[in-house]
């Protein structure tokens, strides 16, 4: 069994990266980190007209019909290109609606997420930063008609037009933009390319997603993979950065990437996040293909792309010396995501947990 990319799969995955080092290079990332709202409409638009945004979405609502394994080839080039904006909580949002909405809620909302017309996001967080507040069981939020209430730590909420929440008794709904009783603060967070905010509401009407108590947990399995995807991309690009510095830094008249206890260090970062891609293209096929498998195979994914990341990264920025901890070294940016990624959706305990109860460990 050959089990790679096919064809088509290393088009797209060429397509975004040729697109996403055009219009949106590092410099363009470190403009936008200090910008209030954090990506570049022209990008997101940009996205949405190749038809990435809609990869996964049926071809009647203006989709590709692919799977998720597609979505993971996009999120690991926007980890290794530390590209602002909210993929990944659109495409979740818009998986959900696909998957447990009504015809009329699937009609109304998916070709205007599809094309990028419309941007949604997903609130499912409450209380405190435990990673259990992700998961559907601990949802407390009204699951009637109006919602009161608060979810934390939503990506990207400031601009939604659409609001996939999550409710009590593990289901979903949706809430648009602009009403009755909703409102968004700003959180401060430490990766600025993917915003955080405050979400409440006060007898906020909700249209309730009819399947949603169906479909929660296969939704924030594949968040958990696109973010595993997410870290390793970013975890190669650390890696690579690492290797030119190496290449290229003189002290004592040599490069530094002659000196032996360097070079064991980026062997050793090389080791960590390599065989990494294998992990998440197989959570990805199962998430379609291997329904058993799925859920332990992401939270999996998760955990380990978690750590492997963030130790990277780190290792990325002692590689660099002195001037890999200042504001004008772009290894920062993927510290930063590394951090994001380890803790959006639940941190690797959490997850490390899950699957070994999905196994019977």
């Amino acid at each position: 069994m050959n089990f790679d990319l096919s064809d088509e799969q290393r088009l797209l995955e060429e397509t975004v990266d040729k697109f996403l080092a055009t219009e949106c290079a590092m410099p363009r990332v470190r403009e936008l980190f200090d910008d209030d709202a954090g990506f570049d409409e022209a990008v997101w638009h940009g996205l949405g007209e190749m038809g990435v945004l809609g990869l996964h979405l049926p071809e009647d609502v203006g989709g590709a019909g692919l799977e998720l394994l597609e979505l993971a080839v996009v999120a690991e080039i926007m980890g290794r290109r530390a590209t602002p904006g909210p993929f990944f909580e659109h495409v979740l949002a818009a998986m959900a609606i696909d998957r447990a909405g009504s015809e009329a809620q699937r009609e109304q909302w998916l070709p205007r997420l599809a094309s990028g017309e419309a941007r949604a996001t997903i609130a499912v967080a409450e209380g405190g930063a435990s990673g259990e507040c992700w998961r559907p069981e601990q949802w407390q939020l009204g699951d009637g008609s109006a919602l009161s209430g608060e979810k934390r730590f939503v990506p990207h909420a400031l601009g939604a037009d659409l609001f996939v929440v999550g409710l009590r008794g593990g289901g979903l709904g949706l809430v648009e933009s602009g009403a009755p009783g909703l409102a968004t603060q700003r959180l401060e967070g430490l990766d600025r390319t993917r915003r955080l905010d405050c979400v409440t509401f006060e007898e906020t009407p909700c249209d309730r997603l009819p399947r949603g108590a169906e479909v929660a947990t296969q939704v924030l399995d594949a968040g958990l993979v696109l973010l595993a995807a997410d870290a390793h991309g970013g975890g190669m690009a650390c890696v690579d950065a690492a290797v030119e510095y190496a290449k290229t830094r003189e002290q004592f008249g040599v490069k530094i990437g002659s000196f032996q206890a360097l070079k064991h260090q980026l062997a050793d970062m090389a080791v960590e996040i390599h065989p990494t891609r294998g992990l998440v293209w197989y959570a990805a096929h199962a998430f379609d293909h291997l329904p058993e498998e799925a859920s332990a195979a992401a939270a999996t994914a998760k955990a380990h792309l978690g750590d492997r990341f963030v130790d990277v990264a780190r290792r990325t920025i002692e590689a660099h010396g002195g001037i890999g901890y200042t504001w004008e070294c772009d290894v920062q940016f993927w510290l930063k995501r590394s951090l994001f990624d380890w803790a959006i959706l639940g941190d690797p305990n959490l997850h490390r947990r899950r699957a070994a109860d999905l196994l019977g460990w």
